[in-house]
């Protein structure tokens, strides 16, 4: 009898196995000053000022066959309803919904609502500096057979809504995509590619919603040793966009060094291209960042690719970095010099210079506990008539931004117990 008993006991010990559950919460309110954000500011015009606040609600559990992760979000403007209302203008969304089964220690499935973030975020990324950011309802398979390689499969089909028959696709979104991305690293080197077939609907001249597809093909490679770090990255773009031939392409590079353990500075340039605005030939040259988080590139006043400038004259930034850091506290400062990478032309059919302005971002940030940070930032803006050109307003004005934030990010609840 004891024997058995033995045996039980044992029996259920090795199938047992460790669950974690976490219950956390997000609230980030963020004061903005925009007096020429994203656009020229014209003449007579007022600066805009406002708080808006993220709040998250998140849930994570853990175990060893299984993660699953729900994170309930409000975003809101201060003031948006009154203090007695009885709703709330925006609501509370699901931001993410996903479960991924782990299969074994190299093979997993995630698939719901859920961020997408790869490399430096350039194409895949969660746009967490919006308050709403970003996120995809999608399936990504995994295999990593060891810590240096990872191969993902990413898939992804949108419909309106459930119907019997088909329909077409009303939402201001891709209709799908497929992508492949892999992951390898070697001592101090590593190396992404990226291959992403992306689907757009559209009408047709016969008003039939068809769907045209787009691929984005590259790769990202870095080195990182002692003080010094680099980073290059090209990609393609090919395919079709509305029934339009695609061909536009991506290059960029960074390298920073630490000077001690105080001050880091760094140097960058990346060229996005661009159709010219006299193009004759039926072919956009024009490279999107499609799903990138566009604010962390090409200035944070978020002149170019935030949800602006697509199909546009494309663009080259070059900028420099100078950061330091000294225990809670940090300071950056990030000047770009603007160039249009395509052919402006102005209303009288004239060729305009193809610089567009320089720009300087200030960042300040004082971690004060882990849970609470504090940023703050100014940026201003100096323009060209080449940028009056493609974003109006008035360039002699003062165009600046100046923005203030508060990071609250307190785990509320953790428990760890076994099967």
């Amino acid at each position: 009898m004891k024997t058995i008993l033995t045996i039980l006991c044992l029996g259920v010990v090795m199938t047992s196995y460790t669950q974690e559950f976490e219950m956390s919460t997000e609230l980030r309110p963020r004061f903005e000053y925009r007096h020429g954000y994203k656009t020229l500011i014209p003449n007579d015009i007022d600066a805009a000022s406002f708080i808006s606040q993220r709040t998250r609600l998140n849930f994570n559990y853990k175990s060893d066959k299984l993660n699953a992760y729900v994170a309930f979000q409000n975003v809101r403007v201060w003031g948006d309803v009154t203090t007695t209302s009885l709703t709330d203008k925006n609501g509370i969304t699901v931001h993410e919904a996903w479960a991924q089964l782990l299969f074994n220690s190299k093979l997993s499935l995630k698939l719901g609502r859920q961020e997408i973030n790869y490399d430096d975020q350039r194409l895949f990324g969660s746009v967490g500096w919006a308050q709403q950011a970003r996120s995809h309802d999608a399936l990504i398979v995994t295999y990593k057979p060891n810590a240096n390689n990872r191969l993902d499969l990413g898939l992804a089909m949108n419909e309106t809504a459930e119907t019997l028959f088909e329909t077409n696709y009303t939402v201001n979104n891709y209709k799908a995509f497929q992508y492949v991305w892999y992951h390898t690293s070697i001592d101090a080197v590593g190396l992404s590619f990226l291959l992403l077939n992306n689907g757009l609907a559209y009408e047709d001249t016969n008003n039939e919603q068809q769907v045209d597809y787009n691929q984005t093909i590259g790769s990202r490679f870095t080195f990182e040793k002692d003080k010094f770090n680099a980073d290059a990255s090209v990609y393609f773009q090919t395919g079709k966009i509305a029934d339009t031939e695609l061909s536009a392409f991506n290059v960029a590079a960074n390298a920073s060094y630490k000077i001690n353990a105080k001050f880091k500075i760094g140097l960058g340039a990346e060229y996005l291209s661009g159709t010219d605005m006299n193009a004759t030939e039926n072919t956009l040259k024009s490279f999107n960042p499609w799903f990138g988080t566009n604010h962390k590139f090409n200035g944070l006043m978020d002149y170019f690719y935030v949800g602006n400038h697509t199909n546009s004259v494309g663009l080259l930034d070059i900028n420099a970095t100078f950061g330091y850091q000294k225990n809670k506290f940090s300071a950056t400062l990030v000047p770009h010099l603007f160039s249009s990478a395509a052919t402006v032309i102005d209303n009288t059919n004239n060729e305009m210079s193809n610089e567009l302005g320089t720009e300087l971002d200030l960042i300040l940030g004082y971690k004060w506990t882990k849970d609470i940070n504090f940023n703050a930032g100014y940026s201003q803006m100096f323009a060209t008539e080449t940028m009056e050109v493609l974003k109006a307003g008035n360039k002699d004005n003062t165009n600046n931004w100046a923005w203030v934030m508060i990071t609250i990010k307190p785990s509320l609840f953790k428990t760890t117990f076994d099967d």
